[in-house]
């Protein structure tokens, strides 16, 4: 679930990133009447081909971070200054003009942000407890000798992902692949490792940042679960083609780990962690809806639960520093994606949707899966199948891929994903329409949370 977007190493975007934080310091700290009301009596934002010069803005900055993968970070930070002065400069905010409406913003969207950083730091300590409690040691002495055991880990990295996440199922799953097919995976098998991680996670939402980002917006776990109807069938296609792929490349290999003994304090944790998480967000959203958009209850539930478990086995603290600059690099695309006037997308519908998952094989899910949350009006399990596994699609459309290919670096080559893991694309296609078929579109109106406006006493302030 977590983006595991290496830090980057050097400074290149350091002079563009100082140039941005010198304009918006040179900002103005308060704002007279008259300064906003010009402001208010600025023109509208420009618009190229009828669409706002904000979402070229925004598309600049994930270009940015698909191309330039060592340098993530510096290029969210940078396209969230561009996209912050020049909100302050032409159009303003929804909630008003000039630093006054960027603080109003910042008020309506600092729980949401504040939750999805708890998460991300939270479950990367989740991930490493599940790691070492010895599970997915154990696991392949149940897989079968011939290509079915190639299928059936494929099917293992699929429910791991809906309990853990998809980052850490596909590492899992890779880890495994290295061991059982004697270090020579085919890419095939790489991409369907890296599909199976995305669609078990579609349906959870434990399972995917994406999914995880609609149930902090309040979105029942409910409306999203159908989201497996797609994915499961998607599973099978891709296990099949790439299970038989890696079988004529490299047959398995077993070795039985018949001494290793679970540990099952490392077990407790994980669900002691989940359980509460999930547990507060359904008291929350039930007894004090009111006040739930007020303060971090989730994220708070989690790092509680951290912190009980403390005395039962220590946490791996060491992996925080890294966790967390991957998390302020999702933070930063969110918050350039709140700020986007979704008044001017285009209407959510299953195509729209459909169209989303091919869209995010390419830009990062976070933000699109952000926008449509602000918009409103989408089937949200439908939606959280197609962002979820649409970015399987190629090796950096997901965040599975990217830590996966750390592990497997042959597999940064795009022409060579979509040559080996065409199945990839296919499963995709056929997965959305038998959902489609099943479970029909099936719209929510757009959630109150995210689009209600500021109380009286707020903007007063």
């Amino acid at each position: 679930m977590l983006q595991q977007h290496k830090p980057p190493r050097h400074a290149h975007g350091c002079p563009i990133l100082l140039l941005g934080v010198a304009g918006l310091c040179s900002l103005p700290l308060s704002a007279t009447a008259s300064t906003l009301t010009a402001l208010a009596a600025t023109p509208p934002s420009p618009m190229v081909g009828g669409i706002p010069l904000e979402f070229f803005l925004f598309a600049t900055t994930l270009l940015g971070v698909a191309l330039f993968h060592s340098q993530t970070l510096q290029v969210a930070l940078t396209g969230l200054i561009a996209v912050t002065l020049y909100k302050l400069a032409f159009t303003g905010f929804k909630f008003g003009p000039g630093l006054i409406g960027l603080g109003l913003h910042l008020e309506h969207e600092w729980v949401t942000l504040a939750n999805l950083l708890c998460l991300l730091m939270g479950f990367a300590i989740l991930s490493r407890h599940f790691e070492k409690s010895h599970i997915p040691v154990v696991l392949p002495k149940f897989l079968p000798h011939d290509w079915k055991g190639g299928f059936v880990l494929l099917v293992m990295v699929f429910l791991l992902s809906g309990i853990l996440d998809n980052i850490a199922a596909a590492l899992i799953g890779g880890a495994m692949a290295h061991q059982l097919f004697r270090a020579r995976v085919h890419l095939g098998y790489l991409a369907a490792i890296v599909a199976a991680s995305n669609a078990g996670g579609a349906g959870s939402v434990v399972g995917d940042t994406t999914t995880t980002m609609m149930w902090i917006a309040g979105i029942s776990p409910l409306h999203v679960i159908h989201a497996y109807a797609g994915a499961v069938v998607a599973l099978l296609i891709v296990a099949f083609f790439a299970a038989r792929q890696q079988h004529a490349y490299s047959p398995i290999i077993k070795h039985a780990h018949t001494h290793t003994q679970i540990d099952w304090a490392r077990v407790g944790i994980v669900g002691t962690i989940l359980v509460l998480a999930i547990t507060t967000n359904v008291v929350v959203n039930l007894e004090f809806a009111h006040i739930a958009e007020k303060f971090p209850f989730i994220g708070v539930a989690v790092w509680v639960a951290i912190l009980l478990t403390i005395p039962v086995r220590r946490h791996d603290w060491e992996v925080m520093p890294e966790t967390f600059k991957g998390s302020i690099f999702l933070l930063s695309l969110v918050t350039i994606a709140s700020m986007m006037p979704v008044e001017t997308l285009p209407t959510a519908s299953w195509k729209t949707a459909f169209g989303l998952g091919f869209i995010s094989s390419v830009f990062d899910n976070i933000p699109l899966t952000a926008l449509a949350i602000k918009q409103g009006g989408f089937d949200w399990g439908i939606l959280a199948y197609c962002v979820g596994y649409g970015g399987s699609m190629l090796w950096f459309g997901s965040s599975a891929g990217v830590a996966l290919s750390n592990m497997f670096p042959e597999a940064r080559s795009a022409g060579l994903w979509i040559r080996h893991g065409w199945h990839v694309a296919l499963a995709y296609v056929v997965g959305f329409f038998i959902m489609l078929a099943m479970v029909g579109w099936a719209p929510h109106a757009p959630h109150n949370r995210h689009m209600e406006e500021p109380s009286t006493t707020t903007q007063a302030r």
